[in-house]
């Protein structure tokens, strides 16, 4: 299918690996022209040799819990030339008790997971919007509409995400700029692979054993009973982005976690 992206300028942020990176393959793929983004100078060097086989990619490092970096990491896309499609990819997770979570680590989840997208779109929506053509991604989680008590500071943030999307969408009423979220569920990412690692080795049990339970105990609701795989995310950011009907929605990719028609 052709998604009419070929020589679209796209930027990834926290494409270095997971669902970040295998969103800048697939939209190589589709014939974009990519700009990818990492914490680390390392990290964004090997993702632009590894993928640069596959077309026309390059990248930058930047921390984007820094207004500073974010600037830096746009007037770099800028220099490129105009961005056709934003993905607001960048984030974080961990597993801690909400009575142990302090005012410290809020701020820090809200600063990555919510201020960064915030940061990115408050640049590039306008020139958007100017041009009256354009698409935003925001990347949320099945954790927004059924919040973890694992993960509540997690889960807050990617509530947050939807009101953004929803919102910002709102700004576009008119033109050809459309905004929408994407809410995968767990997916099998280098982050979610160390920490299953590590909950083995703590548990003394078998990698398998662990992961198998987990859909057990964990997210019995889930109809696929399995993790979501990064590509598999990946396609549908890029479909969404690239549809021109779609606008203001949060668009599910969670294995039917989620136990609703909506």
């Amino acid at each position: 299918m052709d998604l009419g992206l070929k020589d679209k300028l796209v930027l990834v942020t926290g494409s270095g690996s997971g669902i970040g990176k295998a969103t800048a393959k697939t939209y190589l793929q589709e014939g974009a022209r990519l700009i990818v983004h990492g914490l680390t100078e390392a990290e964004v060097t090997a993702c632009v040799n590894d993928l640069s086989s596959l077309g026309d990619v390059t990248g930058i490092a930047a921390d984007l819990s820094k207004s500073e970096d974010a600037t830096a990491l746009a007037e770099f896309a800028k220099a490129q030339g105009d961005v056709d499609i934003l993905v607001n990819n960048v984030g974080i997770f961990s597993v801690k008790p909400f009575e142990e979570l302090t005012d410290e680590d809020w701020l820090h989840y809200f600063n990555i997971n919510v201020l960064s997208a915030v940061r990115m779109s408050r640049i590039f929506l306008p020139a958007m919007l100017k041009r009256g053509e354009g698409s935003v991604i925001n990347m949320a989680s099945e954790a927004a509409v059924k919040p973890l008590p694992q993960m509540v500071h997690y889960s807050a943030t990617k509530t947050a995400m939807l009101g953004l999307t929803r919102g910002m969408a709102e700004l576009t009423k008119g033109t050809k700029v459309r905004v929408n979220s994407i809410l995968p569920g767990p997916t099998w990412t280098e982050g979610v692979e160390a920490y299953f690692d590590g909950l083995a080795d703590q548990k003394g049990e078998p990698l398998d054993t662990i992961v198998n339970n987990y859909f057990k105990s964990d997210e019995p609701t889930s109809l696929i009973q399995r993790f979501v795989q990064p590509d598999e995310v990946a396609r549908m950011i890029v479909t969404i982005s690239a549809s021109t009907a779609s606008n203001g929605a949060a668009h599910r990719i969670e294995g039917g976690i989620v136990r609703n028609i909506l």
